[in-house]
């Protein structure tokens, strides 16, 4: 009988940026995570590095993939738990609203950034496909209302809860 070695769980704490230009478009990003062609939208920002703190990842993860400078962080928008059992892993995210400065011009040094752009807010649903990812977002970007917080069971949006 072949045994089978437990897969290692993987754990991530994100950081991200709300951006919004004069417009009130937010800025997005075009990630291709696999490098197949397969390009999903998301907010700029990324995983928290050791020994770097989350403010200092947001800084950093919006600078590598937009060109763009974070200059103030204005509150908390939202935090979003993922437990995937099926994949055996957990994601924590925090969603910043922040100020910028610079030219809109993405150099991420991973190679997964393929695009960069800001977005009407009421098209914002239809792009990012990951309910996780979309729907605490969309519900921001409606309200305004800040400090939110969404978990869910799976990236497909199962069970999930907002407080």
């Amino acid at each position: 009988m072949a045994v089978h070695a437990p897969v290692a769980r993987r754990e991530f704490v994100v950081a991200a940026g709300i951006l919004l230009d004069s417009l009130g478009r937010v800025l997005l990003v075009g990630n291709d995570w696999q490098g197949y062609g397969r390009v999903r939208y998301t907010l700029p920002g990324g995983v928290v590095e050791r020994g770097e703190t989350t403010l200092d990842a947001l800084a950093r993860e919006v600078y590598e993939e937009t060109g763009l400078n974070v200059t103030e962080v204005h509150h908390l928008a939202y935090a979003v738990h993922v437990e995937d059992r099926r994949r055996n892993d957990r994601a924590v995210s925090f969603a910043f609203l922040a100020e910028y400065d610079g030219l809109l011009n993405p150099r991420d040094p991973d190679g997964f950034i393929v695009e960069a752009r800001f977005v009407p807010a009421d098209e914002v649903a239809d792009i990012i496909p990951l309910a996780p990812l979309r729907e605490p977002l969309v519900h921001y970007l409606k309200t305004g209302e800040q400090g939110r917080f969404y978990e869910y069971m799976a990236w497909d949006g199962k069970g999930s809860r907002g407080v």
